[in-house]
């Protein structure tokens, strides 16, 4: 019997939501010799096309199949080289037509999908869970989705008499959602906006009783020497990431503060943990 390896799972509802969230971790612990397996559960092909070059209706068409090879380029760059797409289809922003198409992953058969996601976690055996919250972070279906299924993994994997098919039973010891500081990106926006620069403040459809902290955040890890991978790794999802977008627009001096961390709320644990006062520093606290 091999020793097992530490090992982290991402699951993620589209391309270019691992860069978003995890690129940084995901690249750290690669660095630390760790496993990340990133999930990915749909291909995209309902998203917006934010370059004008690459706008055409045949490229609307063929979506799915840019934004693989997109998704390719990003994860070669955050050296994630256990990958599997789940390939549902994108289920569209909310209360868009998208979402009742038969193959979106918002129709999908929970049951069925749960099972796809057991037989990846029996096969790699992560220690660490990590998705969405409730919402989904913004409310969008598939990450809702992708929530639903990571939860119900998490408690059916480590047991045999569920989805007994999908392989010899693996528990793991750890379940997160990705969570932001909201509170300090709406800071940013206000000293921006103070001296001229277009904000998300501008939109009188911007709903600022959002941008309050996660009061379950209990993680937060350093990945400040890993961020300009992690932006080029975004760049990569040319389609629907525009080099004024969020991260890539902010001040220089702002960077620091706003990017220097990902943070995570632990839902769960298998594992004992020590008493702390500040955030936790390390996914993989009390498993190495």
């Amino acid at each position: 019997m091999t020793d097992h390896r530490p090992t982290i799972m991402l699951v993620h509802a589209h391309p270019d939501d691992e860069v978003i969230s995890t690129g940084g971790i995901a690249l750290k612990y690669h660095e630390e010799g760790v496993r990340v397996v990133l999930v990915t559960c749909t291909r995209g092909e309902e998203g917006e096309i934010v370059d004008a070059e690459l706008n055409t209706p045949e490229n609307k068409e063929r979506l799915a199949e840019i934004r693989d090879v997109e998704l390719a380029k990003a994860i070669a760059l955050l050296n994630i080289t256990e990958f599997h797409q789940l390939a549902y289809r994108d289920s569209g922003m909310i209360n868009t037509p998208a979402n009742d198409h038969p193959e979106s992953f918002n129709k999908a058969d929970l049951q069925a999908a749960t099972a796809r996601l057991v037989a990846l976690v029996r096969q790699y055996q992560p220690d660490v869970l990590i998705s969405y919250d409730e919402n989904g972070s913004y409310g969008h279906p598939d990450h809702i989705m992708a929530h639903k299924i990571t939860v119900a993994a998490f408690h059916a994997a480590g047991d045999p008499e569920q989805f007994p098919e999908a392989g010899p039973a693996w528990e793991p010891k750890k379940l997160y959602y990705t969570a932001y500081r909201r509170s300090i990106w709406r800071k940013a926006w206000e000293y921006m906006q103070a001296r001229g620069d277009k904000t998300p403040l501008d939109d009188p459809e911007t709903d600022l009783e959002r941008y309050v902290d996660d009061p379950r955040t209990t993680t937060a890890i350093e990945i400040s020497q890993y961020l300009t991978t992690k932006l080029q790794s975004l760049l990569e999802h040319r389609t629907q990431i525009a080099p004024t977008w969020g991260f890539l627009a902010l001040p220089e001096e702002l960077r620091g503060d706003l990017l220097s961390h990902e943070h995570f709320s632990l839902i769960e644990s298998r594992v004992s943990l020590p008493e702390r006062e500040e955030y936790e520093t390390d996914l993989l606290l009390g498993i190495r």
